[in-house]
């Protein structure tokens, strides 16, 4: 397993976590900690394309 598979492995299951932290959320009728899951997916999700992005230009250049 390379560096770049590890990479998203993490990411992903950091984003599981936050979109499992949205639903105890709701159950727990907490605003503030669903945004806080929500804000969390998002960002990671964004910095997940990012990446991809990056390493994908970087084997288009080698």
């Amino acid at each position: 397993m390379n560096k770049q598979s590890l990479i998203f492995i993490l990411i992903s299951v950091a984003v599981t976590f936050c979109i499992a932290l949205i639903g105890v959320a709701i159950g727990e009728q907490s605003g503030l900690l669903a945004f806080i899951g929500f804000a969390g997916a998002f960002l990671l999700m964004g910095v997940g394309f990012t990446l991809k992005k990056k390493f994908r230009e970087q084997e288009k250049n080698s």
